[in-house]
């Protein structure tokens, strides 16, 4: 399989990394305006690499669309002549595949992604909906590329992006944000920096991995150690007083609906 890449950034460098072990020499092409991002992925991962799109993403049998969600009719219509029924495999925050597929000139082999920065060490997981041209080969190519830097889920619905992105694209930002607390507390109570940053960072670790790895929904979890009257108990009673559950959901809500309006905005004729 040739996969070419229309952007050279911090996820597209992600999934190459991850593809370059699995596929033959060769397979990969890269193009990027950015001379410095094409010298580095061709020396870190022997791709042939080009500033513009030409023939060599013409004979690509995937084409993984990683750019801004700004450049991405501009880009579209340079690939629109390149086009022969491939698989076209975008990742950008807020395309929805119609539009994308109007850019395109009509094309509908089309599968929309939205993987989240834990790809970066190959333990990402990313959301996807295939347009209705795509076949079940494409659609195993595409699982293939998102699979080289973590775990897949396929919606019935592409509306579903949204949501996705709210939980698991944004979802890393909450998890550094929830650390931040962490560590600031315990500072505050007293303990270096570093040692709060290690038991914040082992803690979160050991419980989603116990969380994983459980049978038990996470409520029961939670409720196994916060014994009545006790100090998790005090925490999550603090917690509660404050609304943060509540927040968090409304924050993930409020997360979908840009995610939305986004799609809108961009989308625009």
């Amino acid at each position: 399989m040739k996969i070419a890449f229309i952007g050279g950034g911090n996820m597209a460098t992600a999934l190459i990394a991850g593809l370059a072990g699995q596929l033959p020499a060769g397979s990969l092409h890269v193009v990027d305006p950015n001379a410095e991002a094409l010298e580095r992925l061709q020396r870190d991962f022997g791709v042939s690499t080009a500033a513009a799109i030409g023939p060599e993403v013409g004979d690509s049998e995937v084409v993984v669309l990683a750019v801004k969600p700004q450049q991405m009719r501009e880009v579209a219509s340079a690939l629109a002549p390149q086009l022969r029924g491939q698989l076209v495999l975008s990742i950008a925050a807020g395309i929805r595949i119609a539009d994308l597929a109007r850019w395109l000139g009509g094309h509908e082999a089309i599968v929309r992604a939205m993987p989240n920065t834990p790809a970066l060490i190959g333990k990402g997981i990313a959301g996807m909906a295939a347009g209705g041209g795509v076949s079940p080969a494409q659609r195993e190519a595409a699982d293939q590329v998102m699979r080289a830097v973590g775990q897949t889920v396929w919606l019935e619905d592409e509306a579903q992006i949204d949501p996705v992105t709210a939980v698991s694209g944004s979802g890393p930002a909450y998890v550094f944000f929830f650390l931040e607390a962490m560590q600031q507390a315990a500072a505050e109570m007293g303990l270096t920096p570093e040692q709060g940053r290690e038991l914040a960072l082992a803690t979160f670790t050991g419980a989603a991995q116990l969380a994983e790895r459980s049978p038990e929904p996470v409520e029961v979890l939670r409720q196994r150690v916060t014994s009545k009257g006790g100090t998790t108990h005090a925490a999550i009673t603090s917690m509660e007083a404050a609304g943060v559950k509540e927040a968090i959901v409304a924050a993930m809500k409020a997360a979908a609906a840009r995610g939305r309006e986004l799609g809108e905005e961009l989308g625009k004729d």
